[in-house]
């Protein structure tokens, strides 16, 4: 959408968005010729299969004359490929179209003289105004375009990162000396809407030392998008690996075993697919981000590309896992006999950890048999009279002589 103060100017502007062609789509009205003469179910026998097509074929042809001006086989299929209605032509885009967040906004600008005489020293500014700030594209001052002839024009490209949602405003203005050398100020408005092209959902699932996470993507285009990278970033002191169905292993989210993965399509209108990762704390210093309790995960990085190529580019915000609680003392059972018998002492090496660590043994009996349960364990602070969260309860298997 263009506009412009009211006031008479030589010069006006014309704005054309720079993108990749879509196909022009004929919706066809044709049918094969032996769906005429007979049925479906005649192609069941193999010798009419083989037949019977080459013998209509055969008879079409000689019926056919390039000279006959009535079209007269124009519903006809000549080619497979003519159900799916392509013309083999390629349609420029007509208006700015939808813009997504993550594209690359490319414009191609022309400033057109419309007058009988030339006009002189134009300086030429382009920037994009959204609600929050204002982008410059280009700027002429240092060197105006000296002149511009009679029905004459001055081209130019700009490219601008779409980073905002909501309104942008394409703002190009012209400052020129007409011909009666006077000084005259042309503004141009072009408005678009910038959509957000897809949704992310997160969900989180800690699982004693490890961490899940799913993310949930949803195509909210009207055009299908070909995943060529979704990368999780993880945040320090975590490591990622990216888990696949059709795998046995995980397999390591940096890694560049692969020189070619083929892009994941998610289908246009509302298509899902869903990422799953596996996060392990990679710090052996990770006491002390648990007692700082920080419960940042980590990023999405995501980048795709539509049917014909467009590439996009999204980051997500931080994702949140599970909040750390800030302990002073954690215990943590080190190892546990395989074997345990009945009324024989056993030993258990526990593990203080808070900004550093204290082995210790402690020697139990067990006094029945089949599945018992260690619990009450606590550490106690004997000067502060204070006692600890207990060690986690740990299920032991006892067996006789």
């Amino acid at each position: 959408m263009s506009t412009t103060q009211q006031g008479t100017h030589s010069l006006a502007f014309r704005v054309m968005r720079l993108c990749k062609p879509s196909f022009h789509v004929e919706p066809p009205f044709r049918l094969d010729p032996a769906d005429l003469f007979v049925g479906e179910d005649i192609f069941d026998d193999p010798l009419a299969a083989a037949n019977l097509p080459p013998l209509l074929s055969s008879q079409l042809t000689k019926s056919m004359d390039s000279s006959d001006l009535t079209y007269s086989n124009r519903f006809l299929l000549h080619h497979p490929s003519d159900a799916m209605g392509f013309s083999g032509l390629l349609l420029l885009p007509q208006s700015f179209g939808a813009i997504y967040l993550g594209e690359t906004f490319c414009s191609y600008i022309s400033i057109n003289n419309n007058s009988n005489f030339e006009v002189r020293d134009i300086i030429i500014k382009a920037e994009i105004q959204t609600e929050r700030q204002r982008i410059l594209l280009l700027d002429t001052s240092k060197s105006p375009v000296e002149s511009v002839r009679a029905g004459g024009r001055y081209d130019f490209i700009v490219e601008h990162d779409v980073k905002e949602l909501g309104a942008h405003t394409l703002v190009c203005t012209a400052l020129y000396n007409d011909n009666d050398g006077e000084r005259k100020y042309l503004p141009q408005f072009f408005k678009f809407v910038v959509a957000n092209p897809l949704s992310v959902r997160t969900k989180v699932r800690t699982v004693k030392e490890t961490t899940y996470l799913e993310a949930c993507i949803e195509n909210h285009t009207k055009s299908n998008l070909y995943m060529d990278q979704v990368e999780f970033e993880p945040a320090p002191h975590w490591s990622a690996t990216v888990l696949k169905a059709d795998e046995l292993h995980p397999v390591d989210n940096s890694s560049t075993g692969e020189i070619f993965k083929p892009p994941i399509l998610i289908r246009s209108g509302g298509g899902i697919h869903n990422y799953l990762y596996q996060l392990k704390l990679a710090s052996p210093d990770s006491a002390q981000m648990k007692v700082e309790g920080t419960n940042i995960l980590g990023k999405l990085q995501i980048t795709w590309r539509t049917n014909l190529g467009e590439p996009g580019r999204l980051q997500t915000q931080q994702i949140l896992g599970t909040p750390i609680s800030c302990k002073e003392i954690e215990l943590q059972i080190l190892e546990i006999p395989s074997l345990i018998n009945l009324d024989k002492s056993f030993l258990v090496l526990p593990q203080v950890e808070a900004f550093g660590s204290t082995d210790f043994h402690l020697s139990l009996i067990a006094t029945k048999l089949g599945v018992q349960r260690i619990s009450g364990i606590t550490v106690s602070d004997t000067k502060e009279k204070k006692t600890y969260d207990p060690l986690p309860d740990v299920e032991i298997f006892v067996e006789s002589d």
